[in-house]
């Protein structure tokens, strides 16, 4: 590694995990699971701090629904000790694709590849 990425590791935090997240994580971090994504949580020994380690990029939307509600402490068992119970119209999880490639164009949008002529308006034009 060198010198500029241990100077990144240590004031950039939407990169990857930094170098003090990972010194606390390895010494007072107990892994209680992973999910889809391969995003990693922890906790301390009481239990009473919880976070994630993401793989890739840092981003709060890449948490899964269940996963959020245990690092909220909305309940305190984990998705792999209790899923969570799902509906038959709920959709999976998805994370926010807002400034990707992937994001949401709608029809006449200049970002899409084809975009639809604007019919809405008429260009006003000088006499």
């Amino acid at each position: 590694m060198g010198v500029l990425n241990f100077i990144k590791r240590i004031f950039i935090w939407w990169d990857d995990q930094t170098i003090g997240t990972q010194l606390w994580t390895w010494l007072k971090g107990k892994k209680v699971g992973e999910d889809a994504a391969g995003n990693i949580y922890y906790t301390n020994a009481k239990g009473d701090r919880r976070w994630v380690v993401f793989n890739g990029l840092v981003e709060g939307s890449r948490v899964s629904p269940e996963w959020h509600g245990w690092l909220h402490h909305t309940w305190d068992e984990t998705p792999k000790e209790l899923p969570l119970a799902r509906k038959t119209w709920e959709k999976p999880h998805i994370p926010n694709l807002s400034g990707t490639d992937q994001a949401y164009a709608p029809a006449g949008s200049l970002r899409r590849a084809d975009p639809e002529p604007r019919s809405d308006y008429e260009a006003w034009t000088p006499e």
